[in-house]
């Protein structure tokens, strides 16, 4: 055992056998006040057997077929972890088809002839001994049906029938489990797997169900190709019926695994350390869970308490020690053992008997420092038993302190919120118990906060000019500040041109790359303020005489001195273009590993045109030059020759190595690979090395290709590795890399905060304190706490709502926050979460709290009513959020004259329950202003105002006066109407809502001097209530009235017009008689001839000719006049007239009578315009209106 120390080592470096130490070990404690002990310590030493060696027969199997290959790996401690691998060291890939059990056998759900392989081999890695064991290789050999048929076929004459059966598909059965039902028994908080794996073709889906319930949330996770349900921290609540359904398209088969969660002893109350003083009374819990239910058994110092000295104070109570008037003797550890068959726990508990007057441990005459208006926090830190109360005052003769401006905290803390000023001053903390009493001072200054009276400002200046920002503090004058420039949020550039001052930044002869956001940044040693503002620099005038520009590039470019690891460059410059060459600019191509892609090289003055260029091996090099001016650069120069160097060993290795996980179980190595020509030769690949921190571990290596990643499978949850990648080539190893730390996978958080205390401050402020959760339970990267809180209900209506949660985030290991924004005298609820870089853990118990009374918001109205001679009627509703119970309303009012002054201010105070007030005995024709609030027993809320007017003697009332307001109502609108009496040019409006509803009225504008307005957009079938006011007139509206809308029909009257199969009626027929005007026009143009067969049969007509015989076309009718211009109505026949019955499918019809025309686009004109008066015709004309109808009436 180590010296001054309790740690037990057990070397076997230098000789012995670790089986020689293997047993069960604890650690005992022990001093004169008692003895504590540790829980048992169990050593095994670990072992990692061979295989044993077994005779392993080919395996021959038909396409299509199931196929199991065992592992049966040697058992080990810990068990091994297993994987197959090939001849190569390749993992075998695995797929929905192929995959690995859990207990490391591989399965075929079918074989494919790509499985024929003779190198099956299953590899058990035991960690703890970093050794891994190989099986012999398994071989597999697939007969496919072709080959199969093949064979048969060589063996077989013409005349045998032969062939084997094709691949047959098969509905799926389970490979593993066997059976339809099995059983598993899991511990509460580990992890349940359950796995099946089915054979079939096609390859079977796995699916997963809970019989009778759901897949917990959140915990449930699918592993394997879903052959493997996995759910994390089971709790007793998981048992049950679980199913895995096995499906293709031929059907299914199922399995039930009937999962049962036992539970080993977990703590409910673990017994915690107890001071007490001689006298006092206290007692010991110790409650514990588990499954089946643990047994709690009690020792005292290690001894169990049956057979430990007696103590007349100390009653055993099951799982509660009793301590009745304990003196010093009582002093003791206690150990509480809860256990079952599971496990047990062990917990040791400190009852200290202990008479210590007070001491208070913070530094006298402590100076605190802070800014006005931040919270202040003076320290008291004190210890004694019995626990002192803690008690201050400012000054050295003050009062005690008490009131809502000040927090007082369990540790002694004082908090002083928002302080002032005159916060500034000596305080005093006092301590007292039974054995005395102890102070001591402090001192609080409070400082003015510094400020920047004068921001610097947006400035615009032309290149080369000068500029200045102003930056004019004000501070405490006891505080000395600094004054920080930056530009672009980065330092000043170190240039003379920067001239800083006390209050000012002064730039010099300014350029373009001055361009930028300057900020002034004030600091003291107890606050910080800034200010920025933007210069934009614009070209000056440019100057006629001279024109600058570009330099042009530079060219011969030549390479001498060539080495393995450098080479001399040289060039001659273009014309710099009236502007000096400032620089030159060396670039570089690597035609080996990136050709076409240019890369900076370095650069060099503008007087030099010779550069010796440093190299790296295995880069194809070209060159180019670019010149620099104050103008701008120029164009590249054309490439040099090239130069390829040697291959040799990396130089360097992967930078940015990170070790971060995915997943619970894994190490994911990344790295940032080098580049083409940082590989120095061919063959880059990477030796990737890992080991666990803090654990005498060998490193464990694998060499990758040119990757930029590597998982490390099969790591506990969330522990520090030590991680090194090292780059090598053909020809060798880069130097030995650097190791750097990182973490595998990390996990949830396991428990919730606990001990979740609230301290309410004032009405919307309260702070939320808790215990942190021990580090090794939060599986990962502790990001903070979450705390979730929510308004359960106002304590003043007693009315539930919908619960909007309210989650605020404390970064680190912060164990207390405030709770901003609360709404007074409500019941709240809280839980508090830890987080990490998987998420959040399990919230704590729910806290309950309820926020104190506050002062009301102001009256949801005043409304003044009733004007008489010399009394008012005032009406008013109460706070919309009363913030606690009202106790009264208080009504100020005064009289105003004519010139705005005020008169004596009357008080009256009127129960919370009255809404409604008559003031009488007042002044005729005075106006009046009214101040109206409430009140709670917190003090006073906001008030309104109002002023009104007492009417005059025997003169008509000052308001105007609206009467007979009636509606009339359609199905979704009505017509309001209305009577005014009064002055000319009153603005009204209609208020308007649901009758009977305590919704807020609607309002509606009426322009003008109108008394008529329709409401539209109303519902049908709902009563509505609706009522008329004047604008600008306090209080006047008109009395309500009620109206119902129409019922809504089921059915509505269709527009036919509106229907999509007349419109596309229309527009047939309108295309038909655009068809056949066309015709018309082409017919009167040739010579106003066209065919009248019809015409010829049924008149007869002596002019028509007959049918011509020898081409079988019509005689042609012409008109006596046939070359004179054709008149209005020309086309009609001889007799002038077209009779209706002359044609059945005459358009005439379509219109009304005559005037039935067309328009251009064929539309009916007369249909929409009505019957006009017949015009005359012209001379022998027709009497009919002409048209196109008549003319094609001839020969339809």
């Amino acid at each position: 055992m180590k010296p001054n120390s309790g740690t037990l080592v057990i070397n076997i470096m230098n000789g012995g056998k670790a089986e020689a130490y293997e047993g069960v070990y604890q650690c005992t404690a022990r001093n004169e006040r008692g003895a504590a002990i540790s829980n048992n310590i169990v050593i095994r030493p670990s072992r990692s057997p061979l295989w044993t060696k077994e005779k392993l027969e080919p395996n021959q199997v038909r396409e299509g077929d199931s196929l199991v290959l065992h592992c049966r790996p040697p058992v080990g401690l810990p068990p091994p972890i297993i994987f197959w691998m090939d001849n190569a060291f390749q993992r075998l890939p695995q797929s929905e088809r192929v995959s690995q059990g859990l207990n490391g056998d591989l399965y075929f759900s079918n074989v494919q002839p790509e499985d024929t392989r003779e190198d099956y081999i299953c590899y058990a890695r035991f960690n703890h001994t970093q050794t891994i064991q190989q099986k012999q290789p398994i071989s597999v050999k697939v007969f496919s049906m072709d080959s199969l048929n093949d064979t048969i076929a060589a063996n077989l004459s013409d005349t045998d029938i032969y062939g084997a059966k094709p691949v047959t598909e098969r509905q799926p059965i389970l490979l593993t489990p066997t059976g339809s039902t099995s059983t598993k028994v899991e511990l509460r908080g580990n992890v349940l797997l359950l796995e099946c794996i089915a054979a079939g073709l096609p390859t079977p889906v796995i699916h997963w169900i809970k019989e009778g319930g759901e897949l917990p949330a959140n915990r449930t996770f699918f592993e394997n190709f879903k052959k493997t349900l996995k759910i994390i921290d089971v709790s007793e609540a998981d048992s049950g019926n679980y199913k895995c359904i096995a499906r293709n398209i031929l059907g299914s088969a199922h399995h039930v695994i009937s999962v049962t969660v036992k539970a080993a002893p977990y703590w409910i109350t673990a017994p915690r350390n107890l001071v007490l003083s001689p006298g006092e009374d206290g007692t010991l819990i110790c409650r514990a869970n588990g499954n089946p239910k643990p047994n709690i058994s009690w020792l005292a110092n290690g001894v169990p308490i049956a057979i430990a000295p007696e103590d007349p104070s100390r009653k055993v109570d099951g799982d509660t020690i009793i301590f009745s008037h304990v003196q010093e003797r009582s002093s003791a550890v206690y150990q509480c053992n809860a256990s079952n068959e599971y496990g047990y726990l062990l917990a040791n508990a400190f009852v200290n008997v202990l008479a210590e007057p007070p001491r208070i441990l913070t530094p006298a005459n402590k100076l605190y420092q802070v800014i006005s208006d931040s919270p202040a926090l003076l320290d008291c830190a004190y210890f004694g038993s019995p626990k002192p109360e803690i008690e201050w005052f400012k000054g050295v003769k003050g009062s005690i302190l008490r009131g809502s401006e000040y927090v007082f905290h369990d540790n002694g803390t004082l908090e002083i919120p928002v302080a002032q000023k005159d916060s500034t001053g000596t305080y005093t903390c006092v301590a007292r118990n039974e054995l005395g009493k102890v102070q001591n001072e402090v001192q609080l200054e409070v400082k003015d906060p510094t400020m920047i009276i004068k921001q610097p400002e947006y400035k615009v200046i032309q290149r080369y000019g000068q500029v200045s920002f102003e930056c004019i503090i004000k501070h405490d004058s006891t505080l000395l500040p600094t004054v920080i420039w930056l530009k672009d949020n980065d330092e000043l550039p170190d240039d003379e041109r920067f001239l800083v001052g006390k209050d000012n930044l002064t730039i010099m002869n300014v350029t373009d790359k001055d361009d930028g956001t300057y900020t002034c940044i004030v600091n003291t040693t107890l606050d910080s303020v800034s200010a920025s503002a933007v210069l934009t620099v614009v070209a000056a005038p440019p100057t006629p005489a001279i024109i600058y520009a570009r330099p042009n590039p530079p060219f011969d470019l030549e390479l001498t001195g060539q080495l393995e690891r450098s080479v001399e460059l040289s060039w001659i410059p273009g014309d710099e273009n009236n502007s000096p060459i400032t620089n030159f600019v060396i670039e570089y191509e690597d035609g080996l590993h990136e050709p076409g892609v240019w890369h900076y090289q370095t650069e060099v003055p503008g007087t030099q045109t010779t550069v010796q260029l440093k190299l790296s091996p295995y880069v194809n090099y070209s060159f180019r030059v670019i010149a620099v001016n104050e103008i701008g650069r120029s164009q590249p120069s054309e490439p040099s020759e090239q130069y390829l160097t040697k291959s040799a060993n990396p130089d360097e290795n992967p930078s940015n190595v990170q070790g971060i996980g995915s997943e619970p179980d894994n190490l994911v190595i990344t790295w940032e690979s080098l580049k083409g020509f940082q590989s120095n030769g061919p063959g880059l690949q990477y030796k990737v090395s890992w080991r666990q921190k803090d654990v005498d571990d060998e490193w464990t290596s694998v060499i990758v290709a040119n990757v930029s990643k590597y998982i490390v499978s099969g790591t506990p949850t969330f522990v520090p590795y030590e991680i090194k990648v090292q780059a090598l080539n053909d020809l060798g190893y880069a130097p030995e890399p650097s190791e750097v730390i990182g973490h595998s996978g990390e996990d949830l958080p396991m428990v919730a905060p606990g001990n979740v205390q609230v301290h309410v401050i004032n009405s919307t402020l309260a702070k939320v304190h808790w215990d942190p959760v021990p580090l090794k339970t939060v599986r990962g990267h502790l990001q903070g706490y979450k705390v979730y809180y929510w308004k359960v209900q106002s304590l003043s209506r007693r009315s539930r709502r919908h619960v909007e949660k309210k989650i605020l985030t404390f970064r680190g290991n912060k164990t207390f926050g405030m709770l901003p924004g609360l709404e007074p005298y409500s019941s709240y609820k809280l839980n508090v979460r830890v987080v990490n870089g998987k998420g959040e853990g399990p919230a704590s118990p729910d806290k309950v709290f309820k926020t104190p009374e506050g002062v009301p918001s102001s009256p949801s109205f005043l409304k003044i009513t009733n004007p008489t001679l010399d009394s008012l009627t005032l009406e008013w509703g109460s706070p919309t959020h009363p913030n606690g119970v009202l106790t009264s309303y208080i009504l100020k009012f005064q009289p105003i004259n004519n010139t705005h002054e005020l008169g004596p201010l009357v008080e009256i105070r009127i129960p919370a329950n009255e809404s409604s007030l008559i003031l009488k005995n007042l002044n005729y024709s005075t106006r009046y202003k009214f101040y109206f609030n409430a009140q709670t027993s917190v003090g006073s809320g906001n008030q309104i105002t109002e002023e009104a007017v007492t009417i005059m003697d025997e003169v008509q009332p000052l308001y105007p006066r609206i009467r007979n307001v009636t509606t009339a109502a359609a199905e979704t609108y009505a017509n309001i109407s209305w009577e005014y009496e009064g002055p000319d040019h009153a603005n009204f409006y209609v208020e308007y809502g649901v009758a009977g509803s305590k919704e807020d009225w609607k309002k509606e504008i009426v322009n003008g001097s109108r008394s008529f307005f329709v409401l539209k957009g109303l519902t049908p079938g709902t009563a509505y209530k609706v009522r008329v006011g004047a604008e600008g007139l306090s209080g006047f509206r008109s009395s309500e009235d009620v109206f119902e809308t129409g019922p809504a029909m089921a059915s509505r009257q269709v527009d036919i017009a509106t229907q999509g199969w007349f419109i596309g009626l229309m527009c047939a027929v309108a295309l038909l008689i655009l068809i056949l005007l066309i015709v018309c026009f082409i017919r009167r143009n040739k010579g106003g001839k066209y065919p009248v067969k019809e015409k010829e049969d049924a008149h007869a007509d002596p002019e028509i000719q007959p049918m011509k015989e020898d081409d079988g076309t019509f005689g042609e009718y012409s008109d006596a006049e046939d070359h004179k211009p054709l008149k209005k109505g020309s086309r009609t026949p001889s007799d002038r007239t077209v009779k209706k019955e002359d044609s059945d499918d005459s358009l005439v019809d379509y219109g009304e009578g005559v005037n039935g025309q067309f328009n251009e686009d064929g539309s009916f004109i007369g249909q929409y315009s009505g019957k006009k008066e017949k015009e005359p015709a012209e001379g022998n004309e027709s009497s009919e209106a002409p048209s196109p109808v008549n003319a094609m009436n001839s020969f339809v």
